[in-house]
């Protein structure tokens, strides 16, 4: 879908400053970014009208859409919905407004990470398996506290076809030897012998 995004009707799920949608923008798409946090929609605008780029901004839940049915081509979370969010809530609505071919795309952090990554911020992932993986859903952490949601493959595949989807590709991310990172919880090392990211993309049948 993104090699031919030009002229789509697109929305950012949980979009944050709207970069990604900002991106898709310059790439000639009609993105519609959604948030529920005002301040970060609120930066979002400032950062549209340091570089205008112009697209509409929509202060919402991504569990419950505020749109029609089938008013989009391309839906698409980067940490945003897709961790943020129930799936078992937010896929469904995203789905219900897809039309029929359209995509879906989220980036997530991966299952294998999810299993490793310590409670706290004090640490970083190991080579052992901290949490059990059948179960997974819902995350909460000591240190923020935050909540997360992170469901294990087959969960997730189940949910996409459930909701009519067609799971096209599941990317687990590697990143290149020589690289570095600022993340607390992950160093390189073990970011290249198992992944830290996976992108999910499903196509609506």
């Amino acid at each position: 879908m993104l090699n031919g995004i030009e002229g789509k009707d697109v929305i950012e799920l949980g979009c944050g400053t709207a970069y990604v949608s900002s991106w898709l923008a310059r790439r000639e798409a009609r993105p519609i970014g959604i948030d529920n946090s005002r301040r970060q929609l609120e930066n979002a605008r400032r950062f549209q009208a340091r570089h205008q780029v112009l697209f509409p901004l929509v202060h919402g839940d991504a569990e419950q859409l505020p749109f029609a049915d089938e008013s989009f081509d391309f839906a698409i979370s980067e940490y945003g919905a897709s961790i943020w969010c129930d799936p078992y809530r937010w896929i469904p609505e995203a789905v219900r407004v897809l039309r029929s071919g359209g995509e879906l795309t989220f980036l997530v952090n991966s299952v294998i990470l999810m299993l490793c990554v310590p409670d706290t911020e004090e640490g970083k992932a190991g080579n052992f398996f901290r949490r059990p993986y059948f179960g997974m859903h819902r995350f909460e952490w000591p240190d923020g506290p935050s909540i997360e949601f992170h469901i294990g493959h087959g969960d997730m595949i189940r949910l996409l076809r459930a909701n009519g989807m067609e799971v096209i590709d599941l990317i687990e991310l590697r990143p290149d030897e020589g690289s570095t990172t600022l993340f607390p919880f992950v160093d390189i090392d073990w970011a290249r012998q198992w992944p830290t990211e996976e992108v999910w993309k499903a196509r609506k049948r």
